[in-house]
């Protein structure tokens, strides 16, 4: 595993970056009058539409642009037997170690990476692979001994109190429990799902009886989950309510590696066409598999304090579907008549495997912010010489900008306004506009850069004679005339969801 240490730099960045994110209202921090709860944000008015247009462009990808791919939403609240079958009642649990002078907790595994991010920093990339290894194989083994004496050994020290004076290591299952019924005595527990894929596995007939699909075919799904998260950082990337966006794909045993294959480059496709960096992503190979999966890679991008995982690929061969079936006592089988070539008969009944794509909306969300926050500066020669000009806005693919275009009359007098209402009031159809009409141009063109506007349409005097506006363009601040005409067309064409779309 490659972890990039945080230099002091990148650290301030991320500072920026969250207190950004609060002032201009993308991100705050959950219940913050009563001094927040950790772990847990509320995404403010900006926020909610970048989400929701990430999340949009994300679903017409996998059920627009693939015929045989179709959507559902699952209930959060599934029958307990569900995460039997799947293993997170058995197996979902972090290795968890508290330091006994800091009374702070943490992941055991997270303390030896770390560790092994400074070997590789400092030039030992052998010994930090190494080490990495080591640990890979002591949690498929379950040696939780071994752990903390590597811990022990490798004089790992807590952050806060800089001791070594260690509990042992512990599994701590991370599912949230609550209870159903009308009362407490008649109540059972059931858990907040800690995945959505469940909710796609035991739906697998219903849409595929109901759909009449034909494998290879594959069920997409946007919703909540929730995790138990001791180690909850780095702001939205790790919360303990979170938003996946998954798609299972259901294949024929045998053509998992073809299919894998396909999907993990169709997917980085797709970060790189919502405008994500080639060079700010890279793949990731699991050295130590889950228990369900056969092959493992992950997709992740250079964060401020790193490359972490932003989506996973995973082939869980028929793990999931074998287990609702022996568990459930219900076949969870497929008839598949078409000719087998080898037997010349039809391959007939079988348990299908699985492919899944499962991508965090809310780390994907921080990585466009991230990828988008922007410090230019610039120098103009004037006639008292060089002077320095620092802008600070939101590099967003315009398709993803909360707000397409404001509509800014450069003065509240000689009807400006009411042709910039008109304006506003034909476009708000079709394009997420705004209309502000306070302080100076230059004060909210500076105001729709920090938010990520990609146009801003001035309304002048001129406007009034020719039925022409101004197009400021926000990452090059160059501007051009426009008929009011062309404007709807113009900024839809900039827009659209084919701009990513074609891409992927």
């Amino acid at each position: 595993m490659e972890n990039k240490v945080v230099a002091p730099a990148e650290n301030g960045l991320m500072k920026k970056i969250v207190s950004h994110a609060k002032e201009y209202g993308f991100v705050f921090p959950s219940s913050e009058i009563y001094d927040g709860l950790q772990a847990v944000y509320d995404y403010g008015q900006m926020g909610v539409e970048l989400k929701n247009n990430i999340k949009i462009v994300w679903y017409k990808a996998m059920t627009q642009l693939n015929d045989n791919i179709v959507g559902i939403d699952a209930s959060i609240f599934m029958h307990p037997l569900t995460w039997k079958a799947s293993g997170h009642i058995d197996g979902f649990s972090d290795p968890m170690i508290d330091n006994k002078d800091s009374k702070k907790r943490y992941r055991a595994d997270v303390l030896v990476e770390e560790r092994a991010a400074q070997m590789e920093a400092a030039g030992k990339k052998d010994e930090a692979d190494a080490l990495v290894k080591k640990l890979a194989r002591l949690l498929e083994a379950d040696d939780l001994k071994g752990v903390q004496d590597l811990i022990t050994n490798e004089k790992i020290t807590c952050p806060v109190s800089g001791t070594s004076n260690w509990t042992e290591v512990r599994q701590f299952n991370l599912m949230f429990s609550t209870q159903v019924g009308s009362v407490a005595e008649d109540s059972s527990t059931i858990y907040l799902r800690p995945e959505t894929a469940q909710g796609i596995f035991v739906n697998f007939l219903n849409v595929q009886k109901s759909g009449r699909m034909k494998i290879p075919f594959g069920i997409a799904q946007i919703g909540k989950a929730f995790r138990n998260e001791i180690v909850a950082r780095q702001f939205t990337f790790r919360m303990r309510e979170f938003e996946q966006m998954e798609m299972q794909f259901f294949i024929r045993p045998g053509t998992e590696m073809e299919w894998y294959n396909k999907w993990k480059e169709s997917r980085l496709n797709w970060h790189k066409a919502i405008g994500l960096p080639a060079e700010k992503l890279k793949f990731h190979d699991h050295e130590k598999l889950a228990h369900y999966a056969n092959a493992a890679v992950d997709i992740e991008f250079e964060f401020p304090f790193g490359f972490k995982e932003m989506e996973g690929i995973h082939s869980r061969t028929d793990f999931d579907l074998a287990n609702h079936q022996e568990l459930s006592k219900k076949k969870q089988q497929y008839f598949d008549n078409d000719i087998d070539p080898v037997t010349g008969k039809a391959f007939g009944n079988y348990v299908p495997f699985v492919v899944e794509t499962s991508v965090g909306a809310d780390r994907c969300f921080l990585a466009v912010l991230c990828n988008a926050y922007t410090e230019e500066t610039t120098v103009e020669q004037t006639e008292e010489g060089e002077k320095v000009k620092e802008r600070v806005y939101l590099k967003l693919h315009p398709t993803l900008a909360p707000i397409k275009a404001a509509i800014l009359p450069i003065t509240k007098k000689d009807g400006l306004p009411e042709k910039a209402m008109e304006i506003y009031n034909e476009l708000k159809y079709d394009i997420k506009v705004t209309y502000e009409d306070k302080d100076s141009i230059g004060k909210r063109y500076t105001r729709n850069d920090l938010i990520g506007t990609p146009f801003c349409i001035a309304v002048d005097h001129q406007t009034l004679e020719d039925n022409t506006v101004t197009i400021r363009h926000r990452d090059t601040t160059l501007q051009e005339r426009v008929p009011i005409s062309e404007l709807r067309l113009k900024i839809r064409k900039e827009t659209s969801w084919r701009t990513i779309l074609e891409k992927v």
